[in-house]
């Protein structure tokens, strides 16, 4: 009988939040291996070596296969029957339009959304040093054209990115997001359709939502429930 997947995470990294409530959606059992990306766990040789050669999280083992890289994690479990076709689906025209979107948001959501929270949280926090306002409105300017992207076009007249129901884009997509208010950005204020879907998305994915963003919570002193 084949063990569980041995699941690598730290909650502060958006896709290991976003495969965590997906596992936990999908009922599959997964052994915890946390990772402490702020104590430089994942830079050890030993972590190189045994757990993933890039050296990043999420990554899973599954009884001795290795494999890094969210999107790539998703689909191979998907295949193994491990995540319900709600979630990600196997017929190929709606799969495609899940995939559309992860493709997109890699290199302009999770790209801008990323590096406007390094540029004004995690670089002030490591480095001591304070972005000028010049560069924190470059990058915010970057950020903003990809949310605009999602609220004018995926959300268009839509309840969820790709259709009327919750799919592992949403998820994907609000990790990114939700990821912003550490540094200080509430997209709730400038996006009706965003504030709104974000709600949807928690709601379908509660309890399990909450618990993996409860150091966002914490650190940007914003939680679901405050008001604007």
């Amino acid at each position: 009988m084949s063990s569980p997947i041995r699941y690598y995470y730290d909650l502060m990294s958006q896709p290991s939040r976003a495969l965590f409530i997906t596992f936990r959606l999908s009922n599959m059992p997964f052994e915890d291996c946390l990772v402490a990306l702020r104590n430089g766990d994942h830079l050890t040789e030993d972590f190189k070596q045994q757990i993933n050669r890039f050296q990043r999280v999420p990554c899973i083992h599954d009884n001795g296969y290795k494999l890094a890289e969210s999107v790539a994690i998703l689909r191979y479990l998907s295949a193994k029957g491990k995540i319900p076709e709600h979630l990600y689906p196997k017929y190929f025209v709606d799969q495609s339009r899940v995939d559309e979107f992860l493709e997109w948001q890699h290199m302009s959501l999770r790209l801008t959304c990323a590096m406007y929270f390094r540029t004004v949280w995690l670089e002030p926090l490591l480095t001591g040093r304070t972005p000028s306002e010049a560069k924190i409105e470059t990058f915010r300017m970057h950020m903003e054209r990809n949310l605009d992207v999602v609220e004018e076009v995926w959300l268009e007249g839509k309840d969820f990115l790709t259709g009327s129901t919750l799919t592992v884009a949403d998820i994907f997509a609000a990790c990114e997001i939700e990821q912003t208010r550490m540094a200080d950005y509430d997209v709730r204020i400038k996006y009706p359709k965003i504030r709104a879907w974000l709600k949807r998305v928690r709601q379908s994915c509660n309890p399990h939502y909450d618990v993996a963003h409860e150091f966002v919570y914490k650190i940007s002193g914003t939680g679901p429930q405050a008001k604007l």
